[in-house]
């Protein structure tokens, strides 16, 4: 594991020249545009061919088979894609500024596997079957470690590095515990199959409005976390300088993440190296300043979830690979390569 010690110093929250913030806020610009350009995409294409004519009568026009398709299938699919990616984005970002670990996401904490235990329990002990009745078990596994952790982790006397070891630890045992019931439980082995894999083929209406006040709530609370996090980036005893209650902060950063990924998880299933890759890339170009690390994320991280989960519906037609597959081959040499860098930086 890389924790990172704390940096120097520095005036990270200090204003940045106008041509600085003009570039960045072009870029973010371009960036929503993007991201506008995908959503539409993925309304438009899937696993069944449809012309732009039909897509375009299915969504406004036609409540046959192209508008079951269209709205009942791919907008609400493209809609929860739009919600998770954003939440894993920030979750991810949050993380990696609290653990001082560029190289965190919300999978190192154990919060993606905490939902994942509460849905095996949910299956192999309640019979609980349909999406909508265990997504309230991940959600509820996933606040339960999130809580946990922070106790765990040292609660007012937090830190970045007991955080991460409390993680790891937690991480573990969960791990055994889902690998003993999915062995010894068959049925529960083959309903967790796919959600595990994480996927959005199985998106309605019905479960974006169960995790959207969850989700809401997470991103406004992470986005409020900018400044005071930019203040613990320079170091415990700066932060206190400059007014930074370090308790609250971390309490809350927690809060966001936990909400964030678990709401995500329990929707779609543990989708990996979004929440990873997407804030380290952006703070390559925006710099340590999390008053734009956020929003970057916020808009890239849905870029690329919904970006590979339109790849995995063309590639595989007329079947689909899911999302969590795309995601996990594009991220793994990406990963690959951000080690290997930072290894090669430290030379």
């Amino acid at each position: 594991m890389l924790v990172d010690s704390p940096p120097e110093p520095r005036a990270e929250s200090a204003p940045a020249p106008p041509k600085r913030r003009a570039i960045r806020s072009i870029g973010l610009l371009v960036s929503v545009l993007v991201l506008l350009l995908l959503f539409l995409t993925s309304i438009a294409i899937g696993a069944k061919s449809m012309s732009l004519d039909q897509v375009w009568h299915g969504l406004f026009e036609d409540s046959g088979t192209y508008g079951d398709v269209v709205v009942g299938e791919r907008l609400a699919r493209t809609l929860l894609g739009l919600l998770a990616g954003v939440a894993l984005g920030l979750s991810g970002a949050v993380l990696q500024a609290l653990t001082r670990n560029p190289l965190a996401d919300p999978g190192l904490l154990g919060i993606n596997l905490g939902a994942s235990a509460a849905v095996v329990t949910a299956i192999s002990f309640f019979g609980v079957t349909s999406l909508s009745g265990y997504v309230w078990f991940a959600f509820a596994g996933a606040a339960i470690v999130g809580v946990f952790l922070y106790i765990l982790g040292g609660a007012r006397g937090a830190t970045p590095v007991r955080l991460a070891l409390a993680g790891t630890a937690i991480s573990a045992a969960l791990y055994g515990y889902l690998q003993a019931v999915m062995i010894t439980d068959g049925a529960a082995l083959n309903k967790m199959r796919f959600w595990t894999v994480g996927s959005l083929a199985s998106a309605n209406t019905d479960t974006i409005k169960q995790v959207l006040p969850f989700l809401v709530i997470g991103t406004v609370l992470a986005l409020s976390l900018a400044r005071p996090l930019n203040a613990m980036a320079m170091g415990d005893d700066t932060a206190r300088a400059l007014g930074a209650h370090l308790t609250r902060t971390r309490a809350l950063s927690m809060a966001a993440a936990t909400l964030l990924c678990g709401a995500a998880t329990a929707a779609c299933g543990p989708i990996v190296f979004v929440g990873l890759m997407v804030p380290h890339i952006v703070r390559s170009f925006t710099g340590p300043d999390m008053r734009w690390i956020l929003p970057y994320a916020a808009v890239l991280s849905p870029v690329l979830l919904l970006g590979a989960d339109v790849v995995g519906r063309v590639v595989a037609r007329p079947a689909e690979l899911q999302v969590g597959i795309v995601t996990a081959v594009i991220g793994a040499p990406v990963f690959i390569l951000l080690v290997r860098r930072r290894k090669l930086a430290q030379l």
